[in-house]
């Protein structure tokens, strides 16, 4: 409270700590970092979002697939078994086991130039799981189907952008806190889309500012680890990889008998009190410079911390529990899930999806709102305008359609049918000179609708069929 000349007291207005030029300057970067990355942060935006249901659309897509609720140490013994007379010698296993947040065994045999995967019956018998749309749909957003080095580091720097755009946000806008309820609609599209856009950005903020800032990590760590090796090894990469990961045994090919698995698992158990297994990796199975190593997981923990390896003749060679590792390798260990979603069951993955579409359209009315105002300023850009319109709606139907395809024709070059449609969206958008933004956006809108419907047909017909 502060007094006046005349004796009155009127309260001390508060003021942004930020100088109004800082502001200004900080709202122009803000505007830059988001018209810049504008369309690849709202694909890989949408693309995750989409991606949380990675294990959901993955059942959609191979309708006959086991999913078991619990899977006994002799059955994934089994499905290792089976697994390593199918990937080759040199290749690895990965079993993941059923749990609490997550239903369903897998397994994946991989190697550089080799994948299968497959799901695991109650038995430990292997069904072929090929979801060719969901591995489509994660590559897309990890990578962009692009060189892995090259896409992930181009992911990496969006979520960089997609970060700094976020505190920009926030330091541009004094008011955007103080008015985090105040919402105006059926009034000015300009300004009902700036609410929206401000208010869900700021709702959500905590998730969106973790989901940027692990996505800029996962995406930008093979650049990390570069620039690391450049410092320290004179661009060896391999000696900063060996600073996190224990160096591989002496190359042996002779073949050797698979240990007994489901007692390696008991062993483990035994090992690690109130710690379930839910991982298992064989590397070079059945050579005698083969790895098992078990992960086991704990009700209060994010990811799985306690681990145990074994060599080719079962022996332990080495046991790590969560009190071994320090705070810094916890946390990297969990990036990925923190990322993802893919924990805490169907509850978790709902949430993440509606925390996505936010972001979705956070990322999106950023530029609706740029081009608004520049229509009121009477520098109107009517083409930008319908090519974002055919961005931000023609991309879902591109990937509904792509989905399509991919359940009536699994073959098919899915990343090269979604460049082409992709192409076809923005042109076809771009080249309606008689059709407003808004409008676009509308037929894109019924376009996307009825994608869904077909969609939805040709799933109800192969379930059904």
């Amino acid at each position: 409270m502060t007094k006046t000349a005349s004796g009155n007291t009127r309260k001390k207005q508060w003021r942004w700590p930020i100088p109004p030029e800082t502001v200004r300057a900080v709202l122009s970067s803000h505007s830059v970092l988001g018209l810049a990355f504008a369309a690849v942060i709202y694909l890989v935006c949408l693309t995750g979002t989409i991606a949380v249901f990675a294990p959901d659309l993955q059942r959609l897509e191979v309708p006959a697939t086991p999913v078991v609720r619990h899977l006994s140490d002799v059955a994934a013994a089994r499905a290792i078994a089976e697994g390593a007379r199918q990937v080759p010698a040199d290749a690895s296993l990965y079993l993941t086991m059923p749990t609490t947040g997550k239903e369903g065994a897998t397994l994946v045999g991989y190697k550089p130039d080799f994948e299968r995967n497959w799901a695991i019956a109650e038995d430990g018998a292997l069904a072929p799981l090929e979801a060719v749309w969901t591995e489509f749909l994660i590559d897309l957003h990890v990578r962009l189907h692009l060189p892995r080095s090259w896409g992930a580091f181009i992911v990496g720097l969006t979520g960089v952008a997609l970060l700094s755009s976020l505190v920009s946000g926030v330091l541009a806008h004094p008011r955007v806190v103080r008015d985090a309820f105040h919402l105006r609609l059926g009034g000015s599209r300009r300004l009902q889309e700036a609410d929206l856009h401000n208010r869900l950005g700021v709702w959500a903020l905590p998730f969106h500012f973790t989901l940027a800032l692990t996505g800029a990590l996962l995406g930008l760590s093979t650049l990390i680890v570069a620039v690391l090796s450049l410092l320290l090894y004179r661009g060896d990469m391999d000696r900063v990889y060996a600073l996190f990961l224990d160096p591989p045994p002496p190359v042996d090919a002779r073949a050797v008998p698979m240990p007994d698995i489901a007692a390696l698992i008991a062993e483990a158990r035994a090992r690690s009190p109130g710690a379930e297994p839910q991982s298992l990796v064989v590397e070079r199975p059945g050579r005698a410079d083969m790895r098992i190593t078990i992960h086991g997981g704990r009700p209060k923990l994010l990811v799985q911390q306690d681990e145990l390896q074994f060599d080719a003749h079962g022996k332990p060679i080495h046991e790590e529990h969560p009190q071994d590792m320090v705070v810094g390798t916890r946390m990297l260990t969990g990036i990925g899930q923190l990322h993802f979603g893919w924990y805490g069951g169907l509850p978790v993955r709902i949430a993440y999806g509606l925390l996505g579409l936010a972001l979705c359209v956070v990322t999106s009315s950023g530029v609706t709102i740029w081009l608004a105002r520049r229509r009121d300023r009477g520098r109107p850009a009517p083409q930008w305008e319908r090519i974002w319109a055919g961005v931000c709606w023609g991309q879902p139907v591109v990937l509904t359609l792509t989905a399509v395809l991919a359940l009536v024709v699994p073959a098919s070059p899915l990343a090269t049918v979604w460049l082409a449609l992709t192409v076809v969206a923005i042109a076809a958008s771009a080249l309606a000179r008689n059709l407003s933004g808004q409008r676009i956006g509308w037929l894109w809108r019924r376009a996307l609708v009825a994608s869904l419907v077909l969609a939805i047909a040709v799933c109800l017909i192969r379930h059904l069929g």
